[in-house]
């Protein structure tokens, strides 16, 4: 069935005219839970935040035994995709982007507007909180970059957004409304951080201490649930009750990833399929749901912002994928360089999963664990024998593919600065597979 979906892919490619109906199309198919079975999981109502994430580790229990027969996630070399992100229209690459310069003044009063909403009465409590909104370690900001980008990509058909109390209705408005969904994304995304360190017994983060390092666990704890708290009124003030539950379900999501990591069963850390769903609920799921919230606000159809969510989904899990892949390569081309972090803290990410699938007498070592540094030598050793991390990057490059493919089929548009942030979101997923850091 994998093999049928990627022919459909290639057809639909080659058939510029009939690009954006189908493209619509496998969007409504897939939000009902599509026939690709390989990509069943990712198709289904809990993947657009509004399933029922709590099943999802018991429901595994029952599947497990079953799984391995009905299900593989060997993939064949998607030739094709390597570095060769899909565009439907020439005009889609006339020109090189940085998609961050596109938006970086509003990037700039961005980062202003995060810094004073995290001020807080009690100093250390502020000083906690702004940790990594000061200059200098604000990190990439992706994620508003992206949502900035996705904010113009669909000021194109769009019914007149909704009024607010003032009786103001403008494109600046809606502007405003949707730079709260990326400053919101982003407090949520750093708190997560900031609770994940304190998990991880994390030492650093962005090139410097990490918060629990610094001012210790509880500190930390209550840092990363002061910045939820900021993001909830910031999200209530919107008074859109969708795109609430949009993100209240991706807080949700987050705490379900985390569970699942902790909780593994030896069954559960060997499957593709537990650790794709991971992902979702870890990474993919705030992007894609913040996405699908800009739309929302904009008044976009359902199948308009079904796309949005669709390009978030895949560009996080692109984006996810190849952090598991820098976790063993690191800055170096040597394997085993990289800083290992996770493989050391016993979880079980794509790499090893692919290397398992060509050498299973890997699993037991697996299954012993990695607290013995010998361990993980021999799961180096195996790693390094395998295609495990060229087949990671080729699965990166599939979403990444399906991330380009949502937007290009967006509705048409002759508005040049819709068109190049559409540009811009396309060359983004080709930046989440080629880099290095």
């Amino acid at each position: 069935m994998l093999r049928c979906f990627i022919k459909l892919c290639i057809r639909i490619s080659k058939s510029r005219k009939m690009l954006v109906c189908r493209g619509i199309s496998r969007a409504l198919r897939f939000a009902r839970g599509g026939s690709v079975s390989g990509y069943r999981w990712l198709l289904s109502p809990q993947a657009d935040g509004f399933g029922d994430s709590s099943r999802c580790i018991g429901d595994f229990n029952q599947k497990a035994s079953s799984f391995r027969e009905t299900y593989s996630w060997s993939l064949p070399t998607f030739d094709g995709f390597k570095h060769q992100i899909h565009h439907q229209s020439s005009s889609l690459v006339e020109e090189q982007l940085d998609p961050f310069s596109l938006v970086a003044d509003e990037l700039s009063l961005l980062a202003n507007r995060l810094r004073a909403m995290v001020i807080a009465e009690v100093p250390k409590l502020a000083s906690a909180a702004e940790y990594f909104f000061k200059m200098g370690v604000e990190g990439k900001r992706f994620r508003p970059t992206v949502l900035l980008l996705m904010a113009t990509s669909l000021n194109i058909n769009a019914p007149e957004p909704e009024t607010n109390s003032l009786g103001k209705n403008s494109m600046t408005e809606l502007r405003t409304r949707q730079q709260r969904i990326a400053e919101i994304t982003e407090m949520i995304h750093v708190a997560s951080l900031l609770h994940d360190d304190v998990l991880d017994d994390a030492d650093t983060r962005r090139g410097i201490g990490s918060l629990n390092f610094v001012m210790g666990n509880k500190v930390a704890v209550l840092a990363g649930d002061f910045l939820l708290s900021r993001a909830c009124v910031a999200l209530a003030a919107l008074k859109n009750t969708e795109v609430v539950s949009l993100l209240a379900t991706v807080v949700e999501h987050l705490v379900t990833g985390e569970t699942m990591q902790m909780t593994t069963t030896s069954e559960q850390r060997c499957s593709m399929e537990y650790y794709m769903q991971k992902t979702y609920y870890k990474t993919a799921s705030l992007i894609s749901n913040s996405c699908k919230a800009i739309a929302l606000l904009a008044g976009q159809t359902t199948e308009v912002a079904m796309l949005a969510f669709e390009y978030g989904k895949n560009l996080g899990l692109a984006f996810q994928l190849i952090d598991d892949v820098l976790d063993f390569t690191g800055t170096s081309t040597f394997l085993g360089k990289g800083s290992l972090s996770d493989i050391r803290h016993g979880i079980v990410t794509a790499p090893i999963l692919f290397a398992m699938e060509e050498f299973p007498q890997l699993r037991a070592i697996v299954d012993q664990g990695f607290d013995k540094p010998e361990n993980v030598d021999i799961a180096l050793e195996y790693l390094g024998k395998s295609f495990g991390i060229q087949r990671t990057r080729e699965l990166a490059a599939k979403h990444a593919e399906l991330a380009a493919q949502a937007i290009d089929s967006l509705p048409e548009t002759y508005d040049e600065e819709v068109k190049k942030s559409r540009r811009a979101l396309v060359d983004l997923t080709q930046r989440v597979i080629t880099r290095n850091k």
